[in-house]
């Protein structure tokens, strides 16, 4: 064989080595499995083999906190986000408000309720950890009477006669919050049910953010942000009116997890770089979000102790994320933008008169493939009203794709998700 072959062979069997490994180490971090352990993890796990008392203890490290808007309030800069069953993951609960991990996040839905049962189960057992604990839950409901509802159940899941921040959850479109809204917020504030009132949104998230900066009564709101928006002309300022409104802004979706599985030449390279400062890519992509302080804290999905471990480690680390990784980053996101959908809903589901949610179906296919959550997925998915769901694969998504300002393929993307998901 001659030197040109040899050498080429081991070009080719040193690229397919280095794809293998960064996948594995890095890019598979996205959706947390895989996630590299930081030092932190072997403190949790002899955190479950010390007396109760010392769990609870105060970290030797301290969590960066930031004032959560006009409340005044310190929150930690990492929330602790809970779509799963919290009942079976009490030592979570623990080694998180060790950690100083004080702002958690749950809803009424999630889980089937049991992220809110398994809160009240922690705050029964230790109930002097309320009072330490910024606890956020969100409504399904609109009307008043939905809210009120939903609200005394969260009460009686979470075992506590107060929510310190109170969403409606999910909204689409500002108008989903109305003056009858915000004459329930001011009883239930007055009445000490609540303490602050918001929304979280994952679609048209700028517009929703630029009408409440308005609107002296939304005191928090939780949005996708992350590193393919927060540059964005409309994401600036849609930040910059909220903050000057006093607004609480929490980031959710921060690593910008795509519906695709395929990794591009970019990525490894960025994922590379990473390493090299000592941080995973899902790491490296929130601290990209830390790098803005209008953003009070990151609401991560965190369902168990290596992904908080290294969550964790990445709020404490002060290593910076260079302007090298940072063009590199820039470089990747537009070159995957077609994979990943941005929340801008107002376009693509009204070029199909709002028959599909396509948001909502993107967002089935990342928690399934990125999350690697399937039955999440499913559980969203299934909430898209059925006939709804059988009419998808047959429609005419041409005109949708016309208008995504990103060229999605939104047509093959809805056939995989009702393959995969229904």
């Amino acid at each position: 064989m001659s030197d040109n072959k040899n050498t080429l062979l081991r070009d080719n069997n040193y690229q397919q080595s280095r794809r293998s490994f960064l996948k594995s180490a890095g890019v598979a971090s996205l959706a947390g499995i895989g996630t590299m352990v930081s030092p932190l993890l072997s403190s949790a796990e002899a955190a479950t083999k010390t007396d109760e008392s010392n769990q609870l203890g105060k970290s030797l490290d301290k969590m960066p906190t930031r004032k959560f808007g006009k409340t005044g309030v310190d929150v930690s800069i990492l929330g602790l986000g809970t779509m799963f069953d919290v009942v079976a993951n009490q030592i979570l609960l623990k080694q998180a408000l060790k950690w100083g991990v004080n702002y958690w996040d749950t809803a009424d839905c999630y889980s089937g309720g049991n992220s809110e049962k398994g809160m009240g189960k922690f705050f029964a057992k230790y109930p002097e950890t309320r009072k330490e604990v910024f606890l956020v839950t969100k409504s399904c409901a609109r009307s008043n009477d939905g809210m009120t509802r939903l609200l005394n159940q969260s009460f009686e899941r979470m075992q506590t006669n107060y929510i310190d921040l109170y969403f409606a959850h999910g909204i689409r479109d500002i108008s989903e919050v109305t003056d009858d809204t915000r004459r329930w917020v001011e009883d239930a504030k007055k009445a000490g049910k609540i303490k602050f009132f918001g929304f979280s949104t994952h679609s048209n998230m700028e517009k929703c953010m630029m009408a409440a900066s308005k609107m002296d009564w939304i005191d928090g709101i939780m949005m996708t942000y992350n590193y393919r928006i927060m540059h964005t002309t409309q994401m600036k300022e849609a930040v910059a009116a909220c903050t000057e409104a006093g607004i609480g802004l929490t980031a959710m979706k921060a690593q910008a997890l795509t519906q695709a599985n395929a990794a591009s030449e970019t990525e490894l390279k960025m994922v590379e770089n990473f390493m090299q400062l000592g941080y995973t890519d899902a790491q490296a992509k929130m601290k990209l979000v830390w790098e803005m302080p209008q953003i009070a804290c990151i609401a991560s999905q965190m369902p168990n102790m290596t992904i908080l471990s290294a969550n964790t480690a990445a709020a404490l680390n002060t290593t910076k994320i260079s302007q090298v990784e940072q063009n590199l980053t820039q470089q990747y996101a537009m070159e995957s933008s077609c994979n990943y959908c941005r929340g801008c809903t107002d376009i693509c589901e009204a070029a199909l008169n709002n028959q599909v949610p396509v948001g909502d179906v993107m967002r089935c296919l990342m928690y399934s493939r990125q999350y690697k959550d399937i039955e999440l997925a499913k559980s969203v998915f299934y909430q898209i009203p059925e006939q709804t769901r059988k009419s998808m694969v047959e429609m005419d998504y041409s005109r949708a794709e016309q208008q995504c300002p990103h060229k999605m393929a939104i047509a093959n993307l809805i056939r995989q998700a009702v393959e995969e998901l229904a």
